[in-house]
């Protein structure tokens, strides 16, 4: 089968022919109809990811497919079943094995590119409002890369939940998807991001997938008592945090990442999907898909991502 593999971390990923999986115990093989890209894919590529697995290995951390095979003790998901599942790699192939614990099944009218890009974008920004900043109604929340893959996503997510949103997003293109994702106010990332939010009322949630200046803008447009999520660092800059500023206005920095809740708490992932599933049932999810290339394209469509070409999800279809 072909398979977009990293060989080494010095080398770029290629498409490969690879010999194609057979599921243990616990797995299932799917036809792999569709893969969600990630900013943790090029990070994956390059090695400093946090869970980056060794060399070789196949890019691609969330799928939907349908399960051709499963292994000895599994009972679900059935043969001939679609499914969703974040399997953390394997993803970029005709063919690939995951926990079948793991899988979910696909809500009927999602398409495979939805469902693909699904589980991380909108499991990120669902649990780390509810579970890690308790977002509240009336409060207003500040997202920066707001067009993104997490960042569109919370902002459709912070207005269901009946907070003001503001997002701060690169030209008037993707403020205006922003916009219609639900954000009250939208502001450019090339304007002075603190005087804008603070003209606003400030920030009483910030959710910060940039880091960068953008991080330290928002620290000074948040409100005292304020929660600041740390979603990841697309700028590349790991900003540092001024703990005088912290303390004097009773902020909370709040650490979050989605996939460490596979190791420690299981239980929060499934009950955070199950009810994005239910609001997606209810018509109050709209996943935005932005390109959808084919395997042999592999390549741009991570490109794509680094560049910040993409708006919501960049997903690949082998």
């Amino acid at each position: 089968m072909r398979a977009f593999q990293v060989t080494d971390h010095a080398t770029p990923p290629q498409l490969t022919d690879a010999a194609a999986p057979s599921p243990q115990a616990g797995e299932v093989l799917l036809q792999i109809e569709a893969c969600g890209l990630n900013f943790a894919d090029l990070l994956m590529a390059k090695g400093t990811y946090q869970d980056t697995p060794k060399p070789p290995f196949t890019l691609g951390m969330e799928v939907c497919g349908t399960v051709l095979a499963t292994g000895d003790s599994v009972t679900s998901p059935a043969v001939g079943t679609r499914v969703a599942v974040f399997g953390g790699q394997g993803g970029l192939a005709e063919q690939g094995v995951f926990p079948a614990a793991l899988c979910r099944a696909v809500p009927n009218g999602m398409t495979p590119a939805q469902a693909a890009g699904f589980q991380v974008a909108y499991g990120t920004s669902h649990l780390a409002l509810t579970r890690r900043a308790q977002l509240q109604e009336g409060e207003t929340l500040l997202v920066l890369g707001a067009a993104g893959g997490v960042g569109l996503t919370a902002v459709e997510i912070g207005k269901a939940m009946g907070a003001t949103v503001i997002a701060v997003a690169r030209g008037a293109e993707k403020c205006a998807i922003a916009k219609a994702a639900g954000a009250d106010h939208t502001i450019d990332a090339s304007d002075d991001i603190t005087a804008r939010v603070k003209a606003l009322g400030g920030a009483d949630v910030v959710y910060d997938p940039v880091g960068g200046d953008a991080f330290k803008a928002a620290v000074k447009a948040t409100n005292r008592e304020g929660r600041i999520l740390i979603i990841g660092f697309a700028s590349g800059d790991l900003p540092d945090i001024r703990a005088n500023h912290i303390l004097v206005k009773n902020i909370n920095v709040i650490g979050f990442y989605w996939g460490g809740y596979l190791q420690f708490n299981p239980t929060a992932l499934t009950d955070s999907m199950g009810e994005l599933l239910d609001w997606y049932a209810q018509g109050r999810l709209r996943p935005h898909v932005s390109h959808v290339l084919p395997l042999e394209d592999a390549a741009d469509a991570l490109e794509l991502l680094r560049s910040r070409k993409s708006t919501g999800k960049v997903v690949v279809t082998p």
